[in-house]
């Protein structure tokens, strides 16, 4: 509560004589909190609560400015020392919610079109020497995650010698198909919890860990989301999609699209062991058990794309000697 009051002590100071209400609007799986300030008027903003001691604002200020080319908010105030930011409000209506509320294919495959647009407007303003690079240490750091966090603390489980040898054969035949990609900004978290629906084009919103990364990447984050799950059929059809659209617009993707495919699976492959391996921290290390239940679709998306490949075939075993081979539940507990 002495946040929120210092926060809106703050708002007051940057909107004096304008009387507001600020309600709680959401809340991040770091430590970032949202709030919508009303005025009295009827217009609204977004106030960003990011403790300093904890984070900084100053990498969300930094590509806020790099991403002009798509719909973010635009930074209206901000207060690096505090860890405030007034934001403009993209609504209240996330991708998620849309989805989940109409389910006709038709009605999903055009607002995921429409974030595969934006997404191609992001790659083609790419350029070096800006972001971050997306490396190798970054990329085998995150998927350590998975035997650290997800085994370890979710499993109480170690690595046996038979384990670890499956786990370091996978992890081989897995990087060079990630680190052969051509590199765009990334976003890190194009998914659609973090897509608005605006009445122009989608809103992009939670970019502030962006890199200089794998081409594959943002499109593995929207197709192979954590809240919500397509058909394989579907997801191919999307990712034919897209990279048709990459190829129009004169993106570096592969020339045959099968080629284009299995780099879009190796780099999955590397980001659902990387949020299994989070969402178990986020309960184990921090108490925030709102991820956890979700883990399971991505041992399940993991299974159903390790098995298509003979490479993969050791990591494929492991997942099954942990877990089991049968589809997993999401909600189900370990």
């Amino acid at each position: 509560m002495q946040r929120q009051q210092a926060l809106q002590t703050w708002l007051e100071s940057q909107y004096p004589a304008q009387a507001f209400e600020l309600t709680f609007a959401a809340a991040d799986a770091d430590y970032r909190r949202y709030f919508r300030a009303t005025f009295s008027d009827g217009s609204t903003m977004i106030a960003m609560d990011a403790p300093p001691e904890k984070m900084s604002i100053e990498p969300y200020l930094k590509v806020q400015q790099l991403f002009q080319m798509v719909k973010v908010p635009q930074v209206l105030h901000y207060s690096i020392e505090n860890g405030f930011m007034a934001l403009e409000d993209l609504g209240n209506v996330p991708y998620l919610a849309a989805l989940q509320h109409d389910e006709r294919p038709e009605v999903q495959r055009l607002l995921l079109l429409e974030a595969i647009d934006q997404l191609i407007i992001l790659q083609k303003a790419s350029l070096p020497d800006q972001l971050p690079e997306y490396d190798e240490a970054t990329l085998t750091c995150e998927v350590n995650l998975f035997p650290e966090w997800f085994m370890a603390k979710e499993l109480n489980k170690k690595m046996n010698f038979k384990q670890r040898q499956w786990w370091d054969q996978s992890m081989q035949a897995l990087m060079p198909v990630i680190l052969e990609q051509s590199k765009v900004y990334v976003h890190r978290d194009f998914i659609v919890r973090n897509l608005m629906l605006t009445r122009e084009r989608p809103g992009v919103l939670d970019f502030q860990d962006a890199v200089y990364g794998p081409i594959t990447y943002d499109l593995v984050s929207l197709l192979r989301d954590a809240f919500i799950e397509w058909e394989e059929d579907f997801v191919l059809d999307l990712a034919i999609r897209y990279w048709e659209k990459a190829r129009a617009a004169g993106l570096p993707v592969a020339e045959q699209f099968d080629d284009f495919y299995r780099q879009f699976e190796y780099m999955g492959v590397q980001r659902h062991l990387k949020v299994a391996g989070i969402f178990a921290r986020l309960y184990h290390r921090d108490d925030k058990d709102k991820y956890r239940p979700e883990i399971p679709r991505f041992l399940n998306y993991l299974r159903r794309t390790t098995r298509r490949y003979t490479e993969l075939q050791p990591l494929y075993a492991l997942i099954v000697e942990l877990v089991g081979d049968d589809e997993l539940q999401t909600g189900y507990s370990f």
